[in-house]
Formats: structure tokens, sequence, C-alpha cells
């Protein structure tokens, strides 16, 4: 994919080639690395084929395939993510990923924002800027997340509030920044469950050490950002005034 002519980024600080055009969102690391090996790009008009290479980001002109760059503007979309894809560029097992959703749509290069594992569904938002992404996904600055949580009893309300104290997973604390009772039925309910960090299978580790399975998981809104009636496998583009939204729904870093 050719790299579109943008607006410049302002100076910062210099980094190596490939990581600087990872930041604009070009490419991905590993794309820009390839680029740069297979000499397509140039730094002040001379071919580079070092990776590492330090460059001043806002001060030196890059150009790949000959188009000079700068920072690309970002680009938010929003996708549905079925059950049974992996939130992965390519998977070493060959199973589907999320990019198959996004099969020939003219986009720039985008990444995950965070992740949901092969059995979850909903909420997943792309970007072409990983340094945005990176306060999405930081537990100190990213905003909430909410989830619709299926479960394989009943909630009792002694079940719920013990789910609300957390518990220690191996040896991981596990905890909710709210949970309360959707709806009941004769056998099973659903959850509401809220969280501010998001560790690895962090809602059904924490409702297995309390007996309950998960039979489906969704996640249904992102900060400011709800899921609504996006259908499933369906994707579009954040408008501006929803990015700003979600930018308003970051929370400040904590103070030591």
């Amino acid at each position: 994919m050719k790299p579109r002519s943008v607006i410049h980024a302002p100076k910062l600080s210099s980094h190596g080639l490939a990581r600087i055009l990872s930041k604009m969102g070009s490419a991905s690391r590993t794309q820009a690395a390839a680029w740069i090996r297979d000499a397509r790009v140039r730094v002040n008009g001379r071919v580079i084929t070092d990776p590492e290479f330090t460059v001043r980001q806002g001060v030196d002109t890059i150009d790949i395939d000959g188009v000079t760059i700068g920072a690309a503007q970002r680009l938010v979309l929003m996708l549905n993510k079925p059950r049974g894809l992996v939130t992965t560029a390519s998977d070493e097992k060959g199973r589907d990923t999320v990019y198959r959703c996004l099969t020939g749509a003219d986009l720039p290069w985008v990444a995950p924002v965070g992740r949901l594992d092969k059995a979850s569904e909903g909420l997943l938002l792309f970007s072409n800027d990983p340094v945005w992404a990176a306060r999405v996904t930081d537990p100190l600055t990213g905003p909430q997340k909410t989830y619709h949580v299926q479960i394989d009893r009943l909630p009792e309300p002694a079940l719920v509030a013990a789910i609300a104290n957390g518990a220690t997973v191996d040896g991981e604390r596990l905890e909710v920044h709210a949970i309360r009772t959707l709806r009941a039925g004769t056998r099973n309910g659903w959850l509401e469950v809220i969280l501010h960090e998001g560790r690895n299978r962090h809602i059904r580790r924490l409702l297995g050490a309390f007996d309950a399975g998960v039979l489906r998981l969704i996640r249904v809104a992102i900060g400011a950002q709800p899921l609504g009636e996006l259908p499933k496998g369906a994707w579009r583009v954040l408008t501006a005034s929803e990015i700003a939204a979600l930018d308003n729904s970051m929370r400040p870093p904590e103070r030591a």
C-alpha cells in the first residue's frame, strides 16, 4: 500500500527510522523495517537501509517510493468483532483474524487498539496512531470498558457482590470497576461489567474464580463510544466528534 501525502508532523524527539514511520501512522514497525531494508525509504534524499537509523521527526524529510510523507491525520474506526476471530495482523496457527472484516477496504495502515480474545465479541477500535492507541490501552489513562456477559448460572445477589470484591487468580489481583445484573432467566443470566484495566482474559478468569462460566462476552462500549447498532462483522470510521469524546473520556495519570 502506497503512503499518502498528508500533513506534516510537529517536531518530536529523535528515534529509529522504522519507529518514526510507525509513529507517523505510515505502516506497522515491521512493515516499515521491510520497506527500509528494500531501499524504498530516503531521509533527506539519501537512501537508508538501516531500520534503526536515527531520524529527527519534524526536522528530517522522509520519502517512501518518492512520496514525501508527514504525520498521518488520526484515523479511528470501530468494528463489531464476531466470535472466532483473533485480534492480530497474522496468526501462526492460520486462524482467521479481525482483518478479515476489513478485506477490500481502501484504508491506510491501521492496527487494533487493545484486544478481544477469540471467543469474545463486540466493540474493537483500530487506529493509525500508535501513540494515541497506547493512551487508550494504558490502565492509568485509558477510558473504562463496558461488557455484557452471559454466565452459565443465575446471577444471585451474593454472587454479584462477591465478584464486585474481586479475587486473586494465579497470583494476580483481578478487580472490576462496577458490576450489576442486567437480567436473569431460569438457568442463566446477564451481567454488566465495567473495567478500568483489562488484563489477559480478565473477566473469564475472575468469574471462573466464583464458579461462573462465561457463555457470551460482548464489549458494548469504550469510554464514551458505544457499540450501538453496528451489525456483526461491520465497521465504520469514527467522526471527529466521536474521537474528541473518546479523548475526553481518558483519565489523567494519577499523581504520586
